[in-house]
């Protein structure tokens, strides 16, 4: 194809129209604004761009600060740990050697029960030195305390222990070791006494100590009457050189002055409850106001002066020297005869007041007395003492009471308190019929012809002169031989009497 060529002049060329011109030109603007537009736009992209980057660059930096921060926050926390971890391996190394050393002391001491379980290993003795002697002496008569979780468990521990030493100066045939320990001990006794000779409970303590000193002396002397009891082993125990005979004969005369010792402190105590309890409180209902008309202001006087004592207080002193005497295991025998001799107490103060005072010699206060004996009479039953002969000592009492309540005019009354009032002596009876005074007007008076005539029945019967009990009377005292049952190849000294200086055989 071939190009045509204009060889025209350009001003030969033909003018362009009017409206084409325009439309050129606004095409040109058009497209001008379009291009400003795009490169406007692309301006402010790139003023976001520096925005955003500016921003991601604030956030980065505040990023890296925070995970800076962390990072120290962590350290820290790191040497915190490391250190709380050394703490506790040391605390558990520590906690380990305690285990360990509870586990040996455990182990220890399980041995040493195994041991302790086997009497073949152990004879029952306890070694010394001689010149521990005293400290001995001092340790377990002397300064020992009563309070001792030892001593509650087994009152009567210091007589086994003083006894397994004596046992040990007899196996080594020492005389004069053996000789010496006895009479220390029969010293240390009595000067403990001494130093307490107004405390009950230490009067019952080595009261009961020192009867089972005597009693292990005679279960293991050899001797055939003290053997029947004793078990194969204890046999093996007896003693093998020398005859203790005198030693216990000292023994039992100290015992002795220990007994009438703590009877007399009871006494003391006991003594000023006896007549108001048993003849001045007026228990029974009404008897206040049935007094004879002479006396009711004698009366009334003896009543405001001991009103503090009723019956009950003499059943609570009882209860107390009971439970005393028992906390420290002394002998039921023993105990027996101490409430006998406590109950003629209580008889003989009553009935010599019943003779001094006509107050008390009438129908009501015999069955005032009546009464109270029977409350003794329960206390006995209560504490298992019925066969003490306790009440035998109370028959005086009780013959008197039922005299001021029976009829006393007949001569049939008169041959019936003969024969009732055994107990009472012929001045007894005639002083309480001669005392007798009504206490209201149904009640008579005793003449003077029914006293004769009793008088005249009592001239056949033979019977003491005496008016007025012995109140210090005492009953010759036994100390019973009871076998003990106590193993002594089983006991061992406890470390609260610091007598660690004793060895075990």
């Amino acid at each position: 194809m071939k190009l045509k060529i204009c060889c025209q002049p350009l001003n030969a060329c033909k003018k362009p129209s009017g409206l084409h011109f325009s439309t050129v030109a606004n095409h040109f603007l058009i497209n001008r604004n379009v291009q400003l537009s795009f490169w406007v736009s692309v301006l402010e992209f790139v003023k976001c761009l520096t925005f955003v980057g500016r921003i991601l660059e604030n956030h980065q930096r505040e990023q890296k600060e925070s995970s800076e921060t962390q990072v120290e926050g962590l350290k820290l926390k790191v040497d915190h740990l490391e250190n709380e971890n050394s703490k506790l391996q040391n605390l558990f190394q520590e906690k380990s050697n305690v285990n360990e050393n509870i586990c040996q002391e455990v182990s220890r001491l399980t041995r040493q029960k195994t041991a302790s379980t086997l009497p073949k290993d152990y004879l029952g003795m306890l070694e010394y030195k001689r010149e521990d002697e005293p400290r001995l002496i001092e340790n377990i008569i002397l300064d020992l305390k009563l309070k001792g979780v030892a001593v509650n468990m087994i009152p009567t521990l210091p007589a086994y222990i003083l006894f397994m030493c004596i046992r040990h100066a007899d196996y080594l045939n020492d005389e004069a070791k053996l000789k010496s320990l006895m009479n220390a001990i029969i010293g240390g006794v009595k000067k403990v006494i001494v130093s307490h000779q107004k405390d009950l409970e230490f009067l019952s303590f080595w009261l009961s100590n020192t009867h089972q000193l005597l009693n292990c002396l005679k279960q293991y002397s050899g001797e055939e009457e003290f053997l029947k009891q004793s078990t194969p082993r204890q046999k093996k125990n007896c003693l093998q050189n020398f005859d203790l005979s005198e030693h216990r004969q000292i023994l039992s005369d100290l015992a002795i002055q220990i007994y009438h010792r703590f009877i007399s402190v009871m006494q003391k105590t006991f003594t000023p409850t006896i007549v108001p309890g048993m003849l001045e409180h007026e228990s029974l209902q009404g008897i206040s106001s049935m007094k004879p008309t002479g006396f009711r202001k004698r009366s009334n006087s003896f009543y405001e002066e001991s009103e503090t004592y009723t019956i009950s207080s003499i059943l609570q002193h009882l209860t107390v020297f009971h439970s005393t005497m028992n906390h420290h295991g002394l002998d039921q025998g023993l105990i027996k005869q101490v409430i006998k001799q406590l109950f003629y107490l209580v008889a003989a103060i009553t009935l010599n007041n019943i003779m001094l005072r006509k107050d008390m010699c009438s129908c009501r206060k015999g069955m005032q007395i009546r009464c109270n004996i029977s409350y003794l009479e329960e206390w006995l039953k209560e504490k298992e003492l019925q066969n003490v002969n306790a009440m035998d000592t109370l028959k005086p009492l009780a013959q008197t009471a039922w005299l001021l309540q029976v009829n006393k005019s007949t001569d049939d009354d008169a041959k019936e308190i003969i024969e009732k009032c055994s107990e009472l002596s012929p001045v007894q009876i005639v002083k309480i019929l001669n005392s007798y005074t009504p206490i209201d007007d149904f009640e008579k008076r005793v003449t003077s012809s029914f006293v004769r005539k009793v008088q005249s029945l009592l001239q056949d019967h033979e019977g003491s002169a005496q008016l007025m009990l012995d109140a210090d009377y005492r009953f010759q005292v036994t100390f019973p031989f009871c076998t003990s049952t106590q193993a002594l190849e089983l006991l061992q000294v406890p470390n609260s009497l610091h007598l660690d200086f004793l060895n075990r055989i």
